[in-house]
């Protein structure tokens, strides 16, 4: 754990006690702040307690006297409206911050400072978790000691403290960069972005101006890295080659690129100097399908480059990538079906990415639906083979995919795998995908996306035990 030294002897709010803010409570008490806590839940409210936190509802709490108020990344700052307890702290003058600030506070914020562990930071719509991973395991492949955390895995806190071979592999989602004002990596890596979270942003432009602001935030000494294969993250690109800061690296597959990193018929090359140079043919990167995995191995080459600085020794790493759960996960085969796991593609355009990997899809979707729906994926229809649609998206899905695709309206994650199971394995196709890629995020009936590919990968196994009968 790193303890937050920065409001020693002082008061600090913390809302919202799920993952992170468990994390900020244990880390500001080791530093030895006073904290105040609240959370609607009970159960949370006794976990903060046990840490020695002071539970009291927010409006009871010492506003005169509040330092600071670490929020969880999920309170709304400004859409569709401010919380109650940001309209509270501005009214009292109290910044509204987050775990990853705390962080921020703790290391230091200039990357000159002898010691100061390095720092990589990876955001954008998506693919920041397969490329945090990998570029974690790039570098532990290469002999650091490498802490991965942030959105992904662990909290922020929860790492452990900088040591002489220490970096920090961080993936921030757009919430967390508003409320990390004061961070400032050494590489700053944005993969994409396309429309997601509007309801929090207000806008695509907002939400992209959060994005960028992580970039702004980067050391000039430092890096960025960008993918610069949308319009957003292009035009972001060219604003950063032209300002004098950090240095910036352009990522584009299906590109060949005068300067940069690029991916080009499944070959990834380096042309960061003088000329472009093969590091790997990518078809060995068993785990990495597909071109969004693709941008993703492109972008961790890059970022990880000023470190680990054997292109060889990189791709070796790339090669040997075990993959992410939740991220096509093959979850395996039972006859001539093979399931994949890809619970984490919570909107169209991570829909695609493994819609376009695949050429007989057995597609189970549906849940929260977001903005826009999947009348983007029309394109993709003709690789499936049948949709199964589940969740609160059911009419939505059902009405896009009339006359298009043929659907059947399974309701429940447990009805859709075994239906799709059997429609798959009664296909006499050679080789059927069941793949669960909702489009949809997943509120209405689980927890989070883990759980829902967990409950996935769960009702798979209970199919080997079962196992469905093919065609004759």
């Amino acid at each position: 754990m790193i303890a937050a030294r920065a409001f020693e002897k002082r008061d600090v709010g913390v809302f919202g006690l799920a993952r992170t803010g468990l994390a900020s409570i244990k880390a500001l008490r080791a530093g030895g702040a006073r904290v105040y806590a609240w959370d609607d839940r009970d159960e949370a409210r006794r976990l903060a307690a046990a840490e020695g936190a002071i539970v009291t509802p927010f409006t009871e709490w010492p506003w005169d006297k509040l330092a600071a108020l670490v929020l969880s990344p999920g309170v709304p700052l400004t859409h569709p409206a401010p919380h109650d307890i940001v309209l509270k702290a501005k009214a009292a003058g109290v910044a509204a911050i987050g775990d990853m600030e705390l962080f921020a506070r703790e290391i230091g914020a200039d990357p000159a400072v002898p010691g100061r562990a390095p720092v990589i930071a990876v955001t954008g719509t998506n693919g920041k978790s397969t490329t945090t991973a990998l570029i974690g395991h790039i570098l532990a492949a290469g002999g650091f000691d490498v802490q991965v955390g942030g959105n992904i895995g662990k909290a922020v806190l929860e790492l452990e403290p900088p040591g002489a071979k220490t970096i920090y592999v961080l993936e921030l989602s757009s919430y967390q960069i508003d409320l990390a004002p004061g961070l400032v990596p050494d590489v700053s890596v944005l993969s994409n972005i396309t429309p997601d979270h509007i309801d929090r942003h207000g806008s695509l432009e907002n939400y992209t101006a959060v994005k960028a602001r992580l970039l702004k935030q980067t050391s000039k000494a430092g890096q960025i890295v960008i993918g610069v294969d949308d319009a957003q993250t292009a035009a972001i690109f060219t604003r950063h080659a032209a300002n004098g800061g950090p240095a910036a690296v352009p990522v584009s597959v299906g590109k060949v690129l005068g300067r940069g990193v690029f991916v080009v018929d499944g070959t990834l090359y380096d042309a960061q100097g003088q000329r472009a140079t093969k590091v790997m043919d990518l078809a060995g990167a068993a785990h990495l399908p597909g071109a969004h995995n693709h941008q993703n191995a492109a972008l961790a080459y890059a970022a990880t480059k000023p470190f680990a600085r054997d292109s060889r020794g990189i791709a070796e790493a790339i090669a040997d990538f075990p993959g992410l759960a939740h991220r096509m996960e093959d979850v395996g085969r039972i006859g001539a079906v093979r399931f994949v796991n890809d619970s984490k593609a919570t909107n169209a355009d991570a829909a695609a990415r493994a819609l376009a990997c695949y050429p007989d899809i057995f597609w189970i979707a549906g849940g929260k639906a977001k903005d826009g729906g999947i009348e983007s994926l029309a394109p993709l229809f003709p690789r499936i083979r049948k949709a199964f649609l589940i969740g609160e998206a059911v009419p939505a899905f059902a009405a896009t995919l009339t006359g298009k695709v043929p659907f059947e309206i399974a309701g429940t994650l447990d009805a859709a795998v075994r239906a799709a199971a059997a429609a798959a394995a009664q296909s006499a196709l050679p080789s059927p995908v069941v793949l669960l890629s909702p489009a949809c995020a997943s509120f209405d009936q689980f927890q989070d996306f883990e759980q829902r590919g967990d409950a996935f990968r769960a009702l798979v196994a209970g199919l080997r035990a079962h196992p469905v009968r093919e065609a004759s």
